[in-house]
């Protein structure tokens, strides 16, 4: 396979989602919301608004009638039953939720997260109509050691096993390295580039070249307003996954608001 039939894609549209983690109270996600609504243009980025689970329906009604999605930052992988304190994907969707993270480092680093259960929670996400965002990425550790392509490569293939390119057709997949998550550090925009472009070409080795071309691959890891656009300058960054910055407004509809004119014209 040449490395040009991976390049050579279909138009992806740019993807910006917003992971508020665990902030903001009801009042604090509604004003927020209808400023990020207010803030996104007719022709932008798709963008999703990834919010605790107390505040999926009023963000969800904040958000009614525009372009803007809701999505949940986790779910479970079975569908209902004796599992105190978490959430199904059914009833993720019930709320308002159209997309949700799945394999955020936060999760695999403090609760146990395994490739295992991201791909568990992956077929759920499915199974429910959601569009998924597949985290993967190495640590400072990893990246030292020269690890970060064989990481990424055991979390892609852990969480695509046993799925079809058919069933694969809308999930989405962030990049991000651990090490730029919350500490100021952002992967150059080289840097970036050649993990992206390591997931694509995995993709469409181990599963479906025509898959590996559309599937939109998005970065994450201290993604700000005043870097957004240096990074989505990359022909494989196809969006970002925005933690911190995407709780201040202004700052956020910047990143939504990404002036790489090239990159929107090849992706809008």
């Amino acid at each position: 396979m040449e490395d040009s039939a991976v390049m050579t894609s279909p138009l992806r549209k740019p993807f910006i989602a917003g992971n508020w983690k665990m902030h903001l109270t009801l009042a604090e996600s509604l004003a927020l919301a209808k400023e990020v609504r207010s803030g996104c243009g007719q022709n932008g980025p798709d963008v999703a608004l990834c919010v605790p689970f107390t505040a999926i329906t009023v963000v969800a009604g904040a958000v009614q009638g525009s372009s803007v999605l809701v999505g949940g930052q986790d779910l479970h992988w079975e569908a209902q039953g004796a599992f105190t304190g978490e959430v199904s994907a059914r009833q993720l969707a019930d709320a308002g939720c159209r997309t949700v993270v799945i394999g955020h480092s936060e999760r695999r680093r403090c609760f146990g997260e395994t490739d295992e259960t991201v791909n568990k929670k992956l077929k759920a996400a499915l199974g429910a109509g959601l569009v998924p965002i597949v985290c993967v990425g190495e640590t400072l550790d990893e990246r030292e050691a020269q690890k970060t392509y064989r990481v990424i490569e055991t979390q892609v293939r852990g969480a695509f096993a046993g799925f079809s390119p058919a069933e694969l057709g809308t999930v989405v997949v962030a990049y991000e390295p651990v090490w730029a998550i919350g500490t100021g550090k952002t992967a150059a925009p080289a840097q970036a580039q050649d993990s992206h472009t390591f997931i694509r070409k995995l993709v469409a080795r181990a599963i479906d070249e025509k898959l590996a071309a559309g599937m939109r691959i998005l970065y994450g890891g201290s993604v700000k307003a005043d870097n957004i656009d240096s990074l989505m300058a990359e022909p494989d960054l196809d969006g970002a996954l925005v933690g911190g910055e995407s709780l201040k407004a202004a700052n956020f509809v910047r990143i939504i608001q990404f002036k790489t004119q090239a990159g929107m014209e090849r992706k809008a």
